[in-house]
């Protein structure tokens, strides 16, 4: 039974100051741990579109690569050849390039398939073009056959990180076999 005047202590409302600084701990700690993930998320959804890009920029040079004339009756290469992993192609020696208004000698560069830096919307990427002879050793994967070539693509660019700009340029590369016609 209650009495006027006399205070139940179960019947106090509210909160203590001490339950009031708990919360506010806890709330703070969650805060800052949702502050330490999120540009961990930033930096993977920014990874995602830049290699999304990368690897968009490289499949359109590819198709273009692919509807390239190279023929063998009438002979006509406008693929080319790259001498090494580190040069561009050229059109091989004895042989010519004709593609629609442009005519290209033998040893000359295919001026489409040159090492580029791209522009905006692409800017801060690269991309560059080698082609291999699949007829000589040692072969393409497996394929050894003068009529085959290994069109390799690699995109370059320049990663975000969690902290900023990474270092060094990430790649991607893509490659196909294509035939002579």
């Amino acid at each position: 039974m209650s009495h006027p005047g006399q205070r139940r202590v179960a019947d106090e409302r509210g909160f203590t100051i001490v339950e009031v600084l708990i919360a506010a701990v806890i709330i703070t700690l969650a805060l800052v741990a949702l502050a330490t993930i999120v540009p961990i998320g930033v930096y993977g959804v920014q990874e995602g579109n830049q290699t999304s890009a990368a690897t968009f920029l490289a499949d359109q040079k590819l198709e273009q690569a692919k509807s390239l004339p190279w023929t063998s009756v009438p002979g006509n290469d406008c693929l080319g050849l790259s001498a090494s992993s580190t040069v561009a192609p050229t059109v091989p020696a004895g042989t010519t390039c004709t593609f629609g208004a442009t005519t290209i000698a033998g040893g000359g560069a295919v001026t489409w398939l040159a090492d580029e830096t791209l522009a905006s919307p692409f800017a801060g990427y690269s991309r560059n073009v080698r082609i291999t002879n699949c007829g000589s050793a040692p072969g393409c994967g497996g394929i050894t056959d003068p009529g085959m070539r290994l069109v390799t693509v690699t995109v370059f660019y320049t990663p975000m990180t969690g902290t900023g700009v990474a270092p060094t340029p990430k790649a991607v590369t893509v490659w196909m076999t294509v035939a002579q016609r």
